[in-house]
């Protein structure tokens, strides 16, 4: 992709919690859990606090099709910020301008619209609609933006690399055990979603500072190794002397296989 925009993926997956000891958190009549909303920073992949996220002039947020929200979008363009997202089926809107578009790059429509309805607000927002067949799979995509420069196939990229925070939430489930919780009250069903994410920062801004290579999962298991030792944390991620250079490598590979 080539843009020089910071860019966030916003989404929120559900956390499950067992109904009948969490029947506060019920959001189906036999189902009980918590939505999870959350901002990741593409620079470093990390979390950003969702509510008081500033974003930085001419940033882009990608997000799914649930999050489309006129007035929010309109706060977005304000700010001269940028959206890019699925299309709703059930959106209004008049065409105003249609672009050429590179068969070669698999586009197939690449629009300027102006949003119609009541859900417009009166507002008169002129957005991108871009039509996007996946190579592979010959599914046909529709995506909408604010950004009316950059190429269809980058905006198609642009949403693909949501799928980062897709593997974001998968991480925090799996590593930071969202299975278990010390209590059933709210305050503990936030207190431990908040030592997950302290966690998962601390980890990845060990993993800046040691500047091994070593993902984020492979320091954790290093720190579990070493838990009980009574040592600095940092001479764990030093490099080691060039004559045991290889050895340390055999370490490695064998603590994390």
């Amino acid at each position: 992709m080539r843009f020089k925009n910071k860019l966030y993926s916003l989404d929120a997956p559900t956390i499950d919690l067992c109904l009948s000891l969490f029947p506060s958190a019920r959001f189906r009549s036999a189902k009980s859990g918590i939505k999870l909303h959350a901002v990741l920073d593409h620079d470093g992949d990390i979390p950003a606090f969702a509510r008081t996220l500033t974003l930085l002039g001419a940033s882009i947020v990608t997000a799914d099709r649930a999050y489309i929200d006129f007035a929010w979008l309109y706060a977005l363009i304000q700010c001269r910020n940028y959206l890019a997202t699925r299309l709703k089926s059930n959106i209004k809107y008049r065409v105003i301008e249609r672009r050429p578009v590179l068969k070669s790059k698999v586009g197939t429509s690449d629009q300027t619209n102006i949003l119609i309805g009541t859900k417009a607000g009166g507002r008169s927002i002129p957005l991108r609609r871009i039509g996007y067949k996946e190579p592979n799979t010959g599914k046909q995509y529709f995506f909408l933006t604010n950004n009316l420069q950059l190429a269809a196939k980058t905006i198609a990229d642009i949403y693909k690399a949501r799928w980062k925070i897709e593997l974001f939430f998968k991480w925090i489930k799996q590593n930071m055990k969202f299975k278990t919780f010390i209590g059933t009250s709210r305050n503990a069903v936030m207190t431990r979603i908040w030592i997950a994410l302290i966690t998962m920062l601390v980890l990845a801004y060990m993993k800046f500072l040691a500047n091994l290579g070593q993902s984020i999962t492979q320091i954790q298991r290093l720190l579990q190794l070493n838990l009980f030792k009574s040592q600095s944390l940092w001479p764990l991620f030093d490099p080691p002397p060039a004559e045991h250079k290889n050895e340390f490598r055999h370490k490695l590979l064998f603590n994390f296989s």
